[in-house]
């Protein structure tokens, strides 16, 4: 980034005591952040608290925030019903070492939604879930490889750490063994043909594992018939289908994206919106495979049983509030409010782009947006954007120095997006948040094309 960047400057005159925090963060973490999509040059905003669709930094700015809990807070932040089950559940204790009553009501109600979820194993968190998807699998058809697809982000544990924004070529990342990574199979997600040869000829594959809306929650999206496609060919190879719902699991519907696009998987992983916005991931899925878990089943049938400890699976706090949320989703229109919304934004963005005359363009399903920030300088009609159109190594790209002042330039209108160039949108977003939206995005593309050429319309 330009040292004299306008749009630097500005935002460093509004956010001092961040600054400040930021500076005190250098000295304990590297990079002064603890999660990497929270890197922001140069520094983040440190937030105090947060209600609904808002959240205040610690200088006392609004914003509308599309970050949303990174996907977690379907219902906003605060929601009343979800703080009083976990009040009452702190009442009871942290932590008791024992099962308890919340974790059976928190099963419940992702079976409830999800058919497909005969059983059900918590864990900590969406890595972790994927993880132990993996073992399932391995396990349950004594198969050593994992295929996946570039681009698809599946958490940051060995077998997923290449292949999603780089070595799309399968080469280990540092601190990855060479003989870890070479037990997976990358794959073109457009190319339904290929995957059906790599199956074809590589018997020793367990399970194909997939963001079922497309990589990076749907950032590079797949073909609408592409997972229906994946479904028979895996069943026709004895392969497991394995949907990664940390991101879309009750987002994109009720039930998923396995409701949505009509299509059973034979495990899913969840996390995020599972959890109601406290740590929490599942894995769930077919009885006869989650019984790798189960202690009578490995008896009865003479199998070793798969070791699955954890300290925080299930923890109470947040089984009470991941049954309240789901419980609320369930009953309630949440889901349809959210997307409805995201339908209305998506144009509004692409409208105030076409006025601007940049060639960029807003893009999505349900309750999310992305930005195609075209850094080939294509041409680009926002209005008439088709993302099927464009290559998945292309449409994820984003120059990072263009996209961090785009980041600062919206947070000086007071919307804040992730660092990917996308947001999640939750029930509580409404027509005040939608117009200040709208405005800020158009006085940050001003900003940003008067401080560079950006490609146009």
């Amino acid at each position: 980034m330009l040292s004299n960047s306008p749009i630097q400057n500005k935002y460093v005159e509004r956010t001092p005591s961040s600054r400040a925090l930021a500076e005190q963060a250098g000295a304990y973490f590297p990079s002064a952040i603890t999660h990497d999509s929270r890197h922001t040059t140069p520094y983040g905003i440190y937030v105090e608290r947060a209600l609904g669709s808002r959240k205040w930094d610690v200088d006392g700015n609004e914003y509308v925030d599309y970050f949303g809990g990174h996907g977690a807070l379907m219902l906003g932040h605060r929601n009343a019903e979800v703080e009083g089950c976990i009040q009452e559940a702190l009442a009871a204790g942290t932590h008791f070492g024992s099962s308890h009553q919340f974790e059976v009501a928190w099963a419940a109600s992702v079976q409830a939604l999800m058919p497909a979820a005969e059983r059900i194993r918590f864990t900590a968190s969406g890595t972790e879930a994927t993880l132990l998807a993996m073992r399932l699998a391995r396990a349950y058809t004594g198969r050593s490889r994992i295929a996946r697809f570039r681009t698809h982000f599946h958490g940051w544990h060995d077998h997923m750490a290449f292949g999603v924004s780089g070595h799309f070529d399968g080469t280990a990342t540092p601190g990855v063994l060479r003989e870890v990574a070479a037990q997976v199979l990358l794959l073109d997600p457009d190319d339904i043909d290929a995957v059906a040869r790599a199956l074809e000829n590589d018997p020793d594959i367990a399970a194909v594992i997939l963001e079922p809306t497309g990589g990076g929650g749907g950032m590079a999206p797949l073909a609408p018939d592409f997972v229906a496609q994946l479904r028979q060919i895996t069943e026709q190879h004895g392969v497991l289908l394995i949907m990664d719902e940390v991101v879309t699991g009750f987002r994109v519907h009720k039930g998923g994206a396995q409701s949505l696009l009509g299509v059973t998987p034979d495990l899913i992983s969840l996390a995020k919106i599972l959890s109601g916005g406290l740590p929490g991931g599942a894995v769930a899925g077919r009885a006869d495979i989650l019984d790798h878990l189960d202690f009578q089943a490995a008896a009865d049938r003479s199998f070793e049983k798969i070791h699955h400890p954890g300290t925080f699976n299930a923890n109470p706090l947040s089984a009470a509030a991941g049954a309240k949320t789901l419980e609320i989703i369930a009953s309630t229109d949440a889901t349809e409010r959210a997307a409805a919304f995201g339908a209305r934004l998506r144009p509004r963005l692409n409208q105030v782009f076409a006025d601007r005359g940049l060639a960029w363009a807003a893009y999505g399903e349900q309750a999310s947006f992305f930005v195609f920030m075209n850094a080939k300088g294509q041409a680009v009609d926002p209005l008439n954007f088709d993302p099927l159109a464009i290559p998945y190594q292309e449409i994820k790209a984003k120059p990072p120095g263009l996209m961090n002042r785009l980041r600062l330039a919206l947070l000086i209108g007071g919307v804040d997006i992730s660092g990917s160039g996308g947001g999640v949108i939750s029930a509580t977003h409404d027509d005040n948040d939608l117009e200040r939206t709208v405005t800020a995005f158009d006085q940050a593309a001003a900003m940003l094309m008067a401080e560079e050429d950006l490609p146009r319309t």
